[in-house]
């Protein structure tokens, strides 16, 4: 059986309220989601805490409405394994994309996406046609949808349904849903399957026992396009070979290299029989209630009889374990009329966070709900995803994504080599292997190369001792190493970081960006922590390390101001706003000006073009206010009414059409709360201090622990 998230270590109580234990289930289960229309944002994603899968439903249970949800949020399962790669007969590889950038005197190999000035045409169309393959391969693939259809197999739209009525109990992870569908009401819950993974859904109609009512399983070919898990247009391009006995059927699907299996299992009578090339139809007739179970694995699995009611306990007994593990929050009792809507983002962003992003590999930026940029992970969001886990008192589910950095460790090295430096430099954008995905932007990012040491920091917060250092030690290393020997020493006798570098605030240009404030920032940051770690490992001090920590430049300045960059633009008013991430993300520098940082907020605030602002921003901005002592502001931040900061019904932090659902939001969110709520290093010394103690929040805290 697949485990759920291991229970943490740490449930001490803290802060306001300490002697009254929470009443953990009251708080989830005030937030639980209804809906009573059809609304193409707003499907519910079934999973397990943990087993990275997950099958988004609609409004009727199971995947029924899939063109309605095709412009909003795609009715996919997906699972962290599922992976496609369309054949490469020319052999790309990233040496097809690869070109010398100027540095500091030197050049440096990278990977753009589009190819530099000057090269033949046939260089040219080989560079672009390789760097389309590199960047869509591997891609993530929906499994499978199974959804209802009428009888004859037409479909079911929006304007067939009425009387609609759903619920997702987020405490026992099931979905109940109701609706009438000519004339008779359909009742259908539905929950994650533990053991290979799958769904199990219990269905009760009048429409089952006369026969009028289907459901439809579709299998979709791979898609080569950006933000698609699937493609219909070509059936021949993929294969599905089906056996079916009276009472479950079993599919071998293949798509180029790669294989899964797929079983479903039903109860009573039903005829089964194909209806496309990858379409069958399941017809019950003769009873109004019928129990289904489809389940799927990377090596085909036995079609088990459906047992719904040791399915729905087993989800039941897992996702009470989560919610019962770790930190949790309340604020019941406060009159800021904000607090209810943000305790519902909290829980709901909880639920989201433990489906979508607690596997064993980094979450692709839209976890197994949809694709974007083909479902890679972006190493760059890594702890706006996984990174709050362990301020929640769950650190063994940042832990073990750690060990994805070792287990990529030989292609990080091979790309500092090439690059000139020592150590590992980490990918952007990925895939199992490592591999790095060419690009005009990500491949100049930096920020993601400390991040390794920014989760080990909170893990061992959270799970104090040396064992962890010592497992993570070669990839601890590899990173400081590669910290130390990124930045070039200039006239003034200071490290600096040159070109070409793009910061995480993406709008500045790569060939002129000069130290970052965010950026440099981090860098010495986390050399001070691997310095600490070293000598608690026993060994001597690195010089390199030494030299790095104590001559990288200081942060740039610009009317007694901190500014993003070291030269004109110095701060451009959109994007991300990363200077304030120098203390607020990060605790501040020795010595660090609060004063002028908090003009730098001041600025930022008032000139910010917040349209422009991704989901991880308000809690930047909220964090950075916490450590001003200005918790009013960190509130009105976190809160902040603007396009990209709302939270749809199932809890999704909604981006734009294109990206209509934004984990790091969710992460950056849960992150920002636990800091407000747990406090921070240096932090004033009364309960909640990122909160107004102005007496309009009550906020009781368990298990929560104190940010660096």
């Amino acid at each position: 059986m697949k485990v759920a998230i291991i229970a943490a270590t740490c449930f001490a109580a803290s802060f306001a309220g300490a002697q009254e234990k929470l009443d953990r289930e009251a708080i989830v289960r005030r937030h639980q989601p209804v809906l009573e229309k059809a609304d193409k944002l707003t499907p519910f994603g079934l999973g397990l805490p943990g087993a990275d899968f997950v099958f988004t439903a609609d409004v009727t249970g199971l995947q029924t409405l899939v063109d309605f949800h095709r412009d909003g949020q795609d009715l996919n399962t997906m699972a962290g394994w599922a992976w496609h790669e369309f054949p490469n007969p020319e052999k790309f590889t990233l040496a097809d994309c690869t070109a010398p950038h100027p540095h500091d005197g030197e050049t440096r190999p990278y990977m753009p996406m589009n190819p530099p000035d000057g090269l033949s045409p046939e260089k040219k169309e080989r560079w672009l046609k390789a760097s389309a393959w590199l960047r869509s391969n591997p891609h993530r693939i929906g499994l499978g949808q199974l959804g209802f259809v009428k009888a004859d197999g037409t479909s079911i739209k929006p304007e067939d349904l009425s009387g609609i009525h759903q619920e997702m109990d987020l405490w026992s992870g099931t979905l109940r849903s109701r609706f009438v569908l000519e004339g008779s009401e359909v009742k259908v819950t539905t929950v994650p399957v533990a053991g290979p993974d799958g769904v199990a859904a219990r269905i009760e109609s009048e429409l089952l026992e006369n026969g009028k009512l289907a459901l439809e399983l579709a299998f979709s070919g791979p898609s080569h396009e950006w933000g698609a898990t699937g493609d219909d247009a070509n059936p021949a391009a993929h294969q599905t070979e089906c056996v079916a006995e009276k009472q479950d059927a079993t599919f071998v699907r293949t798509m180029d290299g790669t294989h899964y299996g797929a079983a479903l299992a039903w109860s009573g009578d039903a005829s089964f029989e194909k209806s496309g090339t990858h379409h069958f139809l399941l017809k019950p007739k003769g009873s109004r209630n019928f129990d289904l179970r489809l389940v799927f694995s990377q090596t085909g699995t036995p079609a088990n009889p459906p047992a719904f009611d040791t399915d729905a306990a087993a989800c039941a007994k897992q996702w009470n374990g989560f919610w019962n593990r770790g930190g949790a929050i309340d604020f019941a009792g406060s009159t800021d009329s904000r607090a209810k809507e943000l305790e519902r983002r909290v829980v709901l962003s909880r639920y989201l966070m433990a489906i979508h992003s607690a596997g064993p590999n980094p979450p692709q930026e839209t976890g197994n709900a949809r694709n974007s940029w083909f479902g890679k992970f972006h190493l760059e969001m890594v702890p706006w995803h996984s990174a709050h886990f362990s301020l929640w008192g769950m650190p063994e589910v940042t832990d073990r994504q750690l060990d994805f950095y070792q287990r990529i460790l030989p292609k990080a090295r091979e790309t500092a080599v090439a690059q000139g430096c020592k150590g590992a430099r980490w990918p952007k954008m990925t895939d199992p292997s490592g591999r790095e995905s060419p690009s005009d932007i990500g491949v100049y990012l930096a920020w993601q190369q400390s991040h390794p040491i920014y989760l080990l920091e909170l893990v061992r917060r959270a799970k104090p001792g040396r064992k962890t250092l010592e497992k993570h030690r070669e990839v601890i290393f590899a990173t400081a190493d590669f910290l130390a020997s990124f930045p070039r020493r200039g006239d003034d006798g200071k490290l600096h970081l040159l070109p070409p570098l793009i910061p995480a605030q993406e709008c500045y240009k790569q060939s002129e960006t000069k130290d970052p404030a965010y950026e440099l920032a981090y860098f010495r940051w986390a050399l001070g922590k691997a310095r600490e770690w070293r000598a608690e490992l026993g060994e001597a001090p690195d010089p390199a390390w030494e030299t790095a920590w104590k001559d990288l430049a200081p942060l740039p300045v610009v009317e007694d101001r901190y500014a993003t960059v070291s030269g004109p633009p110095f701060t451009l008013y959109h994007d991300h706003p990363c200077v304030l991430m120098v203390c607020g993300w990060l605790p501040p520098e020795k010595d660090f000006d609060m004063a002028r940082f908090g003009r730098t907020y001041d600025d930022i605030a008032k000139k910010w073009d917040y349209p422009t602002t991704w989901g991880w921003d308000p809690p930047v901005m909220a964090m950075a206010a916490a450590r001003l002592g200005r918790p009013s502001a960190a509130v009105d931040e976190l809160l902040r009414n603007t396009p990209r900061n709302g939270y749809l019904a199932n809890g999704h932090n909604y981006l734009d059409q294109r990206l209509p659902l934004y984990l790091p939001g969710n992460g950056g969110l849960l992150h920002a709360v636990a800091m407000m709520a747990a406090g921070w290093d240096g932090a004033p010394d009364r309960p909640s201090p990122g909160f107004p103690a102005d007496g309009t929040w009550k906020v009781k805290t368990e298990g929560l622990i104190k940010a660096p």
